[in-house]
């Protein structure tokens, strides 16, 4: 082969030194892509539209007769302020005034933030002003809903230095969730730590494992307090092979090979609730990181009580504490894994006021909004959420959902069991059998999406221009 090579008897100086031009030809080329997949990247977060790119439907409100929007401002957020008085020690001027606002919910008008301790106090102000002299049922559902539970704080003194402060008026019903679901937490952990001995060592087990534990992230918000009791029976048991037939939109699939190909990149984990769906949460975040699957995850959580069961940092450290207390092997196996990534940083939690505001998710802050754009997927829990990336809005059920949501800046799935009117991306002869089998569909808590948006579908509307 030598011989060959200096057959013609050109100096190997030389045929070295064309090897390593060709060599920087190679590196240039690679270094060329990664600059355009990054540019790529970039475009995607700056020159893309800030807004949804359709024209913006009218938002849900209590108002309208005979929806479950109204039932919900009249009924649910009335019974909810109540169980606040029955399940809490707080004195009889705060529970005068939570039996005040509860039976003005449904005719009477907003009162207004008078408490200046809360951080989030002078956004909120800004926030009123539109509503200011109007009727709970006649504003936003959205809107309602992130000022009752933001109201309730006031009442209880929450933010104000006292005997009340940073007191968790929803504390009792997040601990109930997880006490009461502790059989299924077990049988969950057990499937878990199988998962992990065996993903090191076939990729079609990281597969099977992540679309599992996307349907246990997917249904584990049946076990939302806002919607369901925390004292009534174990509602964390289901059989997720039986429940499949009620997903609307599954691309579990696509966001397992998203993940698999991303080479160990970074996750965003938005919320919801505490409880048995954190504990599902957790053991997706506990996968991806022990497989490899993604190098580091951030949660985002909300920086006060809301919407009943809704996940704050504190809880994420109370769910831990609750599994090693359990003096169960596989309990404790999974909550050790989870205080080393917290210490490593490979799991890190965060929370943001914009989480507790009422604004659409295309109303996100830039700085909040850059972070996001580092992730290669960002995972949205839970229905609160759901109804924030659409803002709430009477959209057409089959709208493609990736025109809706183009103002993301990195690749989406959205895990949600419907339990509001508002939803998108369903194939219409999908929404023409479930409107055939289930008039309550849209709130019953009986049917889930998994919603993939990824970065070509965003990419693929807002190409640049030239």
């Amino acid at each position: 082969m030598a011989s060959l090579l200096w057959s013609n008897k050109r100096p190997p100086q030389l045929y070295i030194y064309e090897l390593n031009l060709k060599f920087v030809e190679f590196v240039n080329k690679v270094l060329h892509h990664l600059k355009v997949v990054l540019s790529r990247k970039e475009k995607l977060v700056k020159q893309k539209s800030d807004i949804p790119k359709l024209p913006l439907p009218p938002p849900l409100v209590g108002a309208e007769v005979g929806t479950f929007t109204e039932f919900t401002v009249t009924q649910r957020m009335p019974s909810i302020a109540r169980k606040v008085i029955v399940e809490n020690n707080f004195p009889p001027n705060i529970n005068d005034s939570l039996e005040k606002l509860a039976s003005e919910l449904s005719s009477g008008y907003l009162p207004l933030l008078v408490d200046h301790t809360g951080a989030d106090f002078a956004v909120w102000d800004r926030y009123l002003e539109p509503y200011k002299r109007q009727r709970w049922i006649d504003i936003p559902w959205f809107f309602a809903e992130t000022y009752f539970y933001r109201f309730i704080l006031q009442i209880t003194n929450y933010f104000q230095p006292g005997e009340w402060q940073s007191v968790d008026p929803f504390e009792l019903q997040k601990r109930q969730g997880l006490e009461t679901s502790l059989d299924s937490i077990i049988a969950l952990c057990t499937q878990l730590n199988g998962w992990l001995n065996v993903s090191q060592q076939e990729g079609e087990s990281k597969q099977t494992a992540l679309i599992a534990l996307l349907y246990f992230g997917l249904w584990g918000n049946r076990v939302d307090l806002s919607l369901w009791s925390a004292f009534e029976t174990d509602r964390s048991r289901f059989d997720i092979e039986s429940q499949q037939a009620h997903i609307l939109v599954d691309d579990a699939s696509k966001v397992t090979e998203l993940l698999i190909n991303s080479n160990s990149g970074r996750v965003d984990f938005v919320v919801d609730n505490a409880g048995f769906e954190l504990i599902c949460d957790l053991s997706l975040v506990d996968y991806l990181l022990g497989s490899g699957v993604a190098s580091q995850v951030n949660l985002h959580l909300k920086p006060h009580p809301t919407f009943v069961s809704d996940a704050m940092i504190k809880d994420v450290h109370y769910t831990i504490e609750f599994l090693i207390g359990a003096s169960n092997p596989e309990l404790t196996s999974f909550a050790q894994r989870l205080r080393e990534y917290i210490a490593s940083e490979r799991l890190v939690m965060c929370d943001d006021y914009f989480w507790t505001s009422p604004l659409a998710f295309w109303e996100i802050p830039d700085t909040l909004k850059n972070e996001l754009s580092h992730s290669n997927l960002i995972i949205i829990k839970g229905d609160a959420n759901y109804r924030r990336l659409l803002g709430d809005r009477h959209w057409n059920f089959t709208t493609n959902i990736a025109d809706i949501v183009c103002y993301l800046p990195a690749p989406m799935v959205a895990l949600r069991t419907l339990k509001s009117e508002v939803a998108a991306g369903i194939k219409p002869e999908v929404l023409e059998e479930v409107v055939k089998s289930d008039s309550a569909w849209l709130t019953n808590g009986q049917w889930g999406v998994v919603q993939l948006v990824d970065s070509q579908e965003l990419l693929v509307e807002y190409k640049p221009q030239g």
